[in-house]
């Protein structure tokens, strides 16, 4: 006897899509019931995708076929009963292990046979071909959509999508809530929670009726569609819709959100001039430490003191610490002997002005030569080449003469190249030096410890030392001469020439003329002596020296 579950689906839940899918099939699988004389034990209906195996439902009917409850399903295609080849191998095992026997689609004769078979796995292999199709179709057309910069999917909270275009529109009403939470999380003073309920005070809540979760709000901050773009698929893309807040205001809460997300390491009060100074007596680096002293009346009092660390263990160190109060004024006074006033500042910089113009005319005639001789090298390899063509020469000759031309062709195209990237390469760092020499006297006057330790290191290095409490340029502790970081070999250092003038100055008083021991004859740029010098000064801003010629 037939027994026939009658099995009706459509691919969605939703109630608004295929609204008269299930019904269309209920009334014409009945009715050709009806005029068949067909037994139905049962009506199954389900509302979810076939695309992929894992229905509940249809995994039931096959349970109860396999029981022998029934022997058939009627449906109104065979697409309704697998769209994917799991399902649709499990509908043709039950044919060949008997538990299905019949099988009935208005819309297509289907007969229990070996050929029968065959025609229902090809309407099986037919129905994922179509699912796939359409899948790569949608797929295009969602790329081509975001191509265009329009978002391929459900406008976020603030904005609406547009059925009529296909666009998404700024929502009137909810946007300037979306506003208000970057400018207030923006301060730095609110809680994702406190957005929420700042939500829910204007009408802005879930479809349950309640408050926003934070991770919701969260999300709301950190998406990048409200400043203009949009991601798709992990890459960021430029969208046409209008943006709600500024990419400005945007990084400001994407900042706090980092700050506040993670705990602020505390921060030790750091002791200046650590790393500077040695001791004069073994060597070794001079540290500090702090004391306090907390007095009965509650008053608490703190020194510092720079000291030996006293790591070398085969030497007994016997140098005594200092108090960086008595430091201090020494330090400051050793940086003193540096600094660059207004007239020498002034002066220099004219001078580096000068110097630059002039190079700048030496360098432009001279990348014109060069332009020139490559373009004759140029021409003399199409000259050598029309030649070997015409068996004017033969190849022998031709590679030759080719590989000759080519070499100083490739010269002189790197000196070109170099000459243009190096020209004036020396004033951005001796202009720097300038400005350091410059700052000394404003890192005296506001107290800037750190400044100054950052200059005393430039110029002295690690050549710094205490000897009895006492700042010296020697490890001996004797007279002190200056020591630098780094010498010239074939000029003066910079920073020597500045000490000497100063003290010059001090004791002479003598005027702007006499700044023209800074800088030689020839300007601080002297003439290029060739492709090969094509950067004449040598210069290390870290090393704080620059050799400039006598």
């Amino acid at each position: 006897m037939e027994k026939y579950i009658l099995y009706a689906r459509k691919s969605t839940d939703t109630e608004d899509k295929q609204v008269l899918s299930i019904d269309a099939q209920l009334a014409e699988l009945r009715k050709y019931a009806k005029d068949n004389n067909l037994t139905v034990i049962d009506e199954l209906i389900e509302k979810r995708t076939a695309k992929s195996p894992g229905r509940p439902i249809f995994n039931e009917m096959l349970s109860r076929l396999q029981s022998g409850e029934a022997n058939g399903i009627l449906a109104w295609h065979p697409d309704r009963l697998a769209r994917n080849s799991v399902d649709g191998g499990q509908i043709i095992y039950l044919l060949d292990q008997t538990s299905l026997n019949f099988l009935r689609f208005p819309v297509f004769q289907f007969e229990n046979t070996s050929q029968g078979k065959f025609m229902l796995s090809i309407m099986f292999g037919q129905s994922k071909y179509y699912v796939d199709n359409l899948s790569e179709n949608t797929k295009r057309g969602l790329r081509a959509r975001v191509r265009n910069g329009d978002f391929p999917s459900t406008a976020p909270f603030g904005y609406l999508n547009d059925i009529r275009n296909k666009s998404i529109v700024v929502d009137k009403r909810y946007s300037p809530l979306v506003r208000e939470m970057f400018d207030r999380y923006a301060k730095g003073d609110q809680t994702m929670e406190n957005l929420a309920v700042f939500l829910k005070e204007n009408g802005a809540i879930t479809r349950g009726g309640k408050l926003f979760k934070d991770d919701k709000v969260k999300g709301i901050l950190q998406n990048p569609f409200y400043y203009g773009h949009f991601l798709y698929n992990g890459e960021l893309h430029e969208g046409r819709h209008t943006p709600i807040v500024s990419k400005a205001l945007w990084d400001k809460v994407q900042t706090v959100i980092e700050q506040r997300g993670h705990k602020q390491p505390q921060i030790k009060p750091t002791i200046p001039f650590l790393g500077l100074l040695k001791c004069a007596y073994c060597g070794m680096s001079i540290t500090a430490e702090t004391k306090t002293k907390t007095q009965k009346n509650g008053n608490t009092h703190s020194w510092t003191y720079y000291r030996c660390s006293r790591k070398k263990r085969a030497v007994k160190c016997v140098e005594p610490a200092i108090r960086e109060k008595d430091l201090l004024p020494q330090l400051s006074a050793l940086l003193g002997e540096y600094e660059m006033s207004d007239d020498i500042y002034d002066f220099m910089t004219d001078k580096i002005a000068q110097d630059e113009q002039a190079e700048s005319s030496s360098n432009l005639s001279l990348l014109d030569d060069l332009r020139m001789q490559i373009a004759r090298l140029n021409a003399k390899q199409k000259i050598l080449l029309d030649s070997y063509l015409d068996q004017d020469i033969d190849r022998q000759t031709f590679l030759a003469k080719k590989s000759e031309i080519l070499s100083e062709k490739k010269s002189l195209e790197e000196s070109l190249a170099n000459l243009t990237t190096n020209q004036n390469a020396w004033i951005e760092p001796m202009q720097n030096w300038l400005n350091t020499a410059k700052s000394i006297c404003s890192l005296r006057e506001t107290d800037d410890l750190n400044g100054q330790k950052a200059v005393l290191s430039e110029i002295f290095g690690s050549n710094l030392f205490l000897h009895r409490k006492t700042l010296t340029q020697t490890p001996n502790g004797e007279s002190p001469k200056t020591t630098f970081r780094k010498g010239a070999e074939s000029g003066f250092c910079l920073w020597q020439k500045l000490g000497n003038l100063n003290q010059k100055i001090a004791h002479s008083g003598e005027d702007l003329d006499f700044f023209s021991e800074m800088v030689p004859r020839g300007g601080f740029e002297p003439p290029t002596l060739g492709l090969e010098v094509l950067c004449s000064i040598q210069l290390s801003y870290q090393g704080a020296y620059l050799i400039i010629p006598k």
